[in-house]
């Protein structure tokens, strides 16, 4: 939690927005989350983050909801795809979190983004032009992490 505060902050600082947490209910994947996300609009948002176990909200994806009768936000359909290419693996203890955070800090002066979930899950966004070559980068260490496909 503490690095997504952190992550958020950034953000804000860069953006001058401060994102907000909303629940959103997608009928595709019938199942209801709370994001963070950045309001474009009434019912147009950005997100600011990944979501775990549904795959179409990945950071910077942009989409329009209506208000469902428990006051949810409803995906009415995505607007913009992400621009950024996302990348799921499973972290091991191979590595400490300070390596993984350099690793982390690497992706964000790329124009990327990077979180973790349940302390082992890695989700990173990459911008589509970004030089960065993970898998060149974990063969170098060594590192086999088991990429999550969607």
């Amino acid at each position: 939690m503490r690095q997504l505060a952190s992550y958020l902050q950034a953000y804000t600082d860069i953006m001058q927005q401060d994102p907000i947490e909303i629940k959103i209910y997608d009928k595709r994947e019938k199942m209801t989350t709370s994001m963070y996300v950045e309001q474009l609009s009434d019912n147009i948002f950005r997100t600011v983050e990944n979501e775990i176990f549904n795959c179409r909200l990945t950071f910077g994806t942009e989409f329009e909801t209506r208000l469902n009768k428990e006051g949810i936000h409803e995906i009415v359909k995505i607007t913009k795809d992400s621009e950024f290419v996302t990348r799921r693996f499973f972290l091991t203890s191979q590595f400490k979190e300070s390596e993984y955070r350099l690793l982390g800090d690497k992706i964000m002066k790329q124009g990327g983004f990077w979180q973790t979930d349940f302390g082992n899950i890695a989700t990173i966004n990459l911008p589509k032009n970004c030089e960065l070559n993970l898998d060149e980068i974990f063969k170098t260490f060594d590192f086999n992490p088991t990429e999550i496909k969607d």
